[in-house]
């Protein structure tokens, strides 16, 4: 198994949720995934009333199903854009579903995990994935299945941070840990550490992270998993110099293409506010760097299919959110203008994009509802 896990070395702990204690939301929130299975069939998960749910649409969105709960018993969840509840499919048709679990200590959390085996009509009771069971942080969950049907988990964790505070050691940030499972998804093999030091609050892309390099340098970093004990070496992928003693909420975007190119996006504000887009090489800066959008935007993700590579984003503005996009038609040298492929006056969660048979649609959550968009000219 090869999993490319990227991730932004986020910069300072800012309030994320501010989970005081164990108390529910009253309503759903916006942070949500969605994956579109071999069959066409869209599936959806976000969180209400302290249950993940799981709907699905044959219509590419415009109608969805019923929701069914996912843990029949209420747990608190975390369902922001940067840690939101996962979802992906095994090649026997299981449907595995991640989220990240607040405990009563602010900022703290477990990775929880349960699946369906009989294609989404009932789940397992959901098991915490890590053995550490500290009440500390072990969230902003990513989850993968390779072609062997192993998943692998991988989240942002600061056991190491707790050993050092408690040797009066110093330490920034939270280490990267990841776990896999070879039974789909019965159990979890003992956790592993990637890296020391990444950043605390932003999301990982299976795969790509953000790292803290030197005096808190906020750069991103990559690194590939393997499912047996062979050690995994952490790549250095940007050089912004992006230096902040805090957290941004703005984890990066990666795809691969065919060839094994890593198409990635990410965010900074050295200078500005701005979204770039860059061809990961490992130890150097990225090739074919363009500024993908500036000030307003936020949130971006990339897919690429052949020589189409999408690009997307939110940009905010005093009417409310925007839903926009830029494409390469050669592999990522050169990029259309940025449209607008959609609005809304109300909040808006982070966008994702999904793949169908060479088309991109965006998935894109808001309070006035769900929306699934192609990318096509509309």
């Amino acid at each position: 198994m090869r999993f490319i896990l990227t991730a932004l070395l986020c910069f300072i702990a800012l309030p994320l949720l501010a989970h005081e204690g164990m108390a529910m939301p009253k309503g759903p929130e916006l942070g949500s995934s969605a994956a579109i299975d071999g069959k066409g069939r869209l599936w959806l998960v976000d969180a209400a009333e302290g249950h993940v749910r799981l709907r699905h649409s044959d219509d590419f969105g415009r109608t969805l199903s019923a929701p069914l709960e996912v843990n029949a018993q209420a747990e608190p969840i975390y369902a922001e854009g940067e840690n939101r509840p996962k979802i992906a499919f095994g090649s026997q048709g299981e449907i595995y579903v991640s989220w990240s679990q607040p405990r009563a200590k602010p900022w703290t959390g477990f990775v929880r995990f349960a699946r369906s085996l009989d294609g989404g009509q009932h789940f397992s009771a959901p098991l915490t994935v890590h053995h550490d069971r500290a009440e500390i942080t072990h969230r902003f969950d990513a989850m993968a299945v390779d072609g062997q049907g192993r998943i692998v988990m991988a989240w942002i964790d600061k056991r190491d941070l707790e050993a050092a505070t408690a040797q009066s050691k110093p330490y920034l940030g939270a280490a990267i840990y990841y776990s896999v499972s070879s039974d789909r998804g019965a159990s979890f093999a003992t956790e592993r550490k990637l890296v020391d030091q990444s950043c605390e609050c932003c999301r990982i892309a299976l795969a790509f992270f953000r790292s803290i390099y030197g005096d808190n340098i906020r750069d991103h970093g990559y690194a590939v998993l393997h499912a047996d004990a062979r050690a995994s070496e952490v790549q250095r992928a940007t050089f912004s110099q992006w230096h902040i003693a805090g957290c941004p909420h703005h984890g990066p975007g990666l795809a691969i293409d065919s060839q094994g190119v890593l198409h990635a996006v990410w965010y900074e504000s050295k200078d500005k506010p701005s979204i770039w887009y860059g061809q990961l090489q490992p130890g150097q800066a990225p090739a074919h760097s363009v500024l993908i959008a500036g000030a307003g935007a936020s949130h971006a993700d990339v897919a690429v299919h052949e020589r189409e590579v999408w690009v997307v984003w939110n940009h905010v503005n005093a009417q409310g959110y925007e839903l926009m996009l830029r494409g390469s038609h050669d592999g990522g040298l050169h990029f259309d203008d940025a449209r607008q492929i959609a609005n809304t006056p109300a909040a808006s969660a982070s966008p994702q994009l999904l793949l169908w048979q060479g088309r991109a649609f965006v998935a894109w959550n808001t309070s006035a509802g769900f929306r699934l968009i192609p990318t096509e000219a509309l």
